[in-house]
C-alpha cells in the first residue's frame, strides 16, 4: 500500500482521499531543522504512537507504542540520539509526545532522515489536525480519516510526498 500527498492538502490512500495540511513554508527538496517544511520523497513509515488514556489500542497491521509522559523525539542536531524517541530530560532537546492538545494522540513516524544527519531534520510525523492550520513539517489529517488510514496499511507502507 502506498499513502500518497497530492496537491499540498489531499493524502491518497488506495480509493481513499483524505484532506490534509503540510509544513507552513510548504514542501522541501533540501529540508533543514527548524525550516517549518515537508520533506519531498519517498519514505517508509515507522510505528504508529497513540494516547491509551484516550484512546482504546488501535486495529492496525503497523507496529504500535503507547506513548508515556516522558516520551519526547529529539530535535538536538548534536545529540547521538537526534531524530528518535528519547526520555525526556532537562538538557534534553525535543519535541513532546505526551500533549495536552490532541494532536498527537495518534501519530506515525514517517522515515525521514533515518541516517540521523545533523541538521537535516527531525520529528516528521502524520498526526491529527482538527483545522487544517499548517504544520511544522508535519501532514495533518482528522482523527475520523486518521482510523480509517490504519485499516487500509500495514508495515510495507510507504508514504511518497510529491
Amino acid at each position: 500500500m502506498l499513502i500518497e500527498l497530492k496537491n499540498k492538502d489531499t493524502l491518497i490512500v488506495g480509493d481513499f482521499k483524505f484532506k490534509c495540511c503540510i509544513g507552513k513554508s510548504g514542501l522541501n527538496k533540501q529540508k533543514i531543522e527548524g525550516d517549518k517544511s515537508t520533506p519531498i520523497g519517498l519514505f517508509k513509515i515507522g510505528k504508529l504512537y497513540f494516547r491509551e488514556d484516550r484512546f482504546l489500542k488501535p486495529s492496525t497491521l503497523i507496529e504500535k507504542k503507547v506513548i508515556k509522559c516522558w516520551m519526547g523525539w529529539s530535535n538536538d542536531s548534536k545529540s547521538k540520539n537526534y531524530n528518535s524517541e528519547v526520555r525526556i530530560k532537562k538538557n534534553t532537546k525535543y519535541e513532546k509526545l505526551f500533549r495536552e492538545d490532541y494532536k498527537y494522540d495518534y501519530l506515525i513516524v514517517i522515515n525521514y532522515n533515518d541516517k540521523k544527519i545533523p541538521y537535516k531534520g527531525s520529528a516528521i510525523f502524520l498526526h491529527l489536525t482538527s483545522n487544517y492550520k499548517p504544520t511544522a513539517g508535519c501532514i495533518a489529517i482528522k482523527k475520523k480519516d486518521f482510523e480509517i488510514l490504519l485499516k487500509l496499511i500495514n508495515n510495507k507502507t510507504k508514504i511518497r510526498i510529491s
